[in-house]
């Protein structure tokens, strides 16, 4: 198996687990968080899919836009209005399924290639972004989950049932 075959294989099953957390946030507290200045829900799942979409945009085209917005500005700028899990989470699906797409298409021998900016700080191989994408996910996974522990008493975990 190549780096590739890995990372699509290893973000199918990241996504499936992200799916099944995130659909349990319980649609009419997407405005809920455990303290003031932290994400609420619902910015949490925006903030997963706007991540990945940026994030992918630098490893496969070089675009550093996302960053350009999100450094400087910080988190909140780049997130915009959430109005509705559902759409949040067809959101997530939908740059899912364009990270598979372009991964899928993005030639094994450019994974390698390196994404440098002196003004974000940042030195990676494409592939390392790429599966960054997935540690981020993750993290975030695991703090939806906690915020629903909190709030519902409930476990958010897909493991749970």
């Amino acid at each position: 198996m190549d780096v590739k075959e890995l990372f699509l294989k290893q973000k199918q099953a990241e996504h499936e687990g992200t799916i099944a957390v995130y659909a349990r946030i319980p649609p009419d507290r997407l405005e809920w968080r455990p303290a003031e200045g932290m994400l609420t829900l619902g910015q949490m799942a925006r903030h997963v899919w706007r991540s990945e979409e940026g994030t992918r945009r630098i490893a496969i085209d070089g675009d550093w836009g996302y960053y350009a917005k999100r450094i400087p500005q910080g988190i909140l700028v780049t997130l915009g209005e959430v109005k509705s899990l559902d759409e949040e989470l067809r959101e997530i699906r939908r740059v899912h399924q364009e990270t598979l797409n372009a991964a899928q298409g993005f030639a094994l021998e450019r994974w390698d290639e390196i994404r440098e900016s002196e003004q974000y700080h940042t030195r990676r191989t494409a592939g390392v972004m790429l599966f960054r994408i997935i540690e981020h996910q993750i993290h975030h996974r695991a703090q939806v989950g906690t915020y629903i522990r909190i709030l519902t008493g409930g476990r958010a975990s897909p493991y749970a049932d």
